[in-house]
């Protein structure tokens, strides 16, 4: 046991010491991979919170019922009357115009603008849950309501999140696809790379065969070395897609202030971080491995260069 914990240690710190020898080729492969990566992590964490906000907002689908400008308070009693009677609507919540103006102008920002108004614009509005939340269901409810007299408009409020969650997951498979170009692309980065480095040491691995080294010693400080180059681009392109967000976070900091609302873009979660380090070590050990097996079967002791 104690051997073959040496063995690995002594193959990890060949691993060190063979990045420390070419430190400018090592970190332009680093960030070449970092970069690489980068490109689908960052999509993952516009979707993820695209995704997010559409599920928060969609928590609870509400049908909007509008009445006309001029509906009367009788009318208005009226439609109140039909929503508690049908057997449809769960719960409801009537909006006067004039209450909904003064949502608008303590949430807007835009105090003065609404202040200049001649007139209210805005129509007396019920908010409305419906017992069923299926989107058959709800349809058929917008439309019911659409016949009611004095009625002018009824809109189903999570209607356009169904629609962006539907252009979401759209969203995520071009991520996995563009992600397994890209692990496509550092699986032949990593095999270049250790390509190069088997056949500089060449003379190295033959000599070491002679007095009996077996393929898997040859290999293990190979295969570290390519897990440690994927494992640290992936450490570069978390780096990256963080900075992305905190940038992001800084201007929309400044149009949160503008709007009088919080928006706010969530950094990598800690577990996607740590999977993107694994995958990426992954990838470089499979490229170290499908390089070192290609090549190493190929030098023998006495072979001709």
């Amino acid at each position: 046991m104690t051997a073959w914990l040496t063995q690995h240690v002594r193959g990890f710190t060949a691993t060190f010491a063979r990045l420390a020898r070419a430190p400018l080729g090592s970190a332009l492969n680093i960030l070449v991979i970092g970069v690489a990566l980068s490109l689908p992590l960052g999509l993952y964490v516009a979707i993820d919170n695209l995704q997010t906000s559409s599920q928060q907002i969609a928590a609870e689908p509400q049908v909007s019922a509008f009445m006309a400008l001029d509906a009367s308070g009788a009318e208005v009693a009226q439609i109140e009357a039909r929503l508690k009677r049908s057997p449809r609507v769960q719960r409801f919540r009537f909006v006067p115009r004039d209450q909904a103006l003064q949502e608008i102008k303590q949430a807007s920002g835009l105090a003065d603008v609404v202040d200049s108004l001649p007139q209210n614009p805005l129509p007396d509005a019920f908010i409305i849950n419906a017992r069923d939340s299926t989107p058959q269901s709800l349809e058929a409810l917008r439309d019911e309501i659409r016949q009611w007299p004095r009625v002018a408009h009824v809109q189903l409020d999570a209607e356009w999140a169904r629609r962006l969650d539907a252009a979401l997951r759209l969203g995520r498979l071009l991520v996995a696809i563009l992600g397994a170009l890209l692990a496509l692309a550092l699986v032949a980065i990593t095999f270049n790379t250790i390509r190069l480095q088997v056949l500089t040491q060449r003379d190295e691995i033959e000599v070491i065969k002679l007095i009996g080294a077996t393929d898997a010693f040859i290999r293990r400080p190979f295969l570290y070395f390519g897990a440690l180059q994927g494992c640290a681009g992936g450490v570069v392109a978390w780096l990256i897609a963080s900075g992305g967000v905190y940038l992001l976070n800084r201007n929309l900091g400044e149009l949160s202030h503008v709007y009088a609302s919080l928006f706010q873009i969530n950094y990598l979660a800690t577990d996607d971080g740590l999977s993107v380090l694994l995958i990426a070590a992954t990838l470089g050990w499979l490229g170290a491995w499908l390089s070192v097996g290609r090549h190493l079967a190929l030098i023998e002791p006495g072979t001709s260069k």
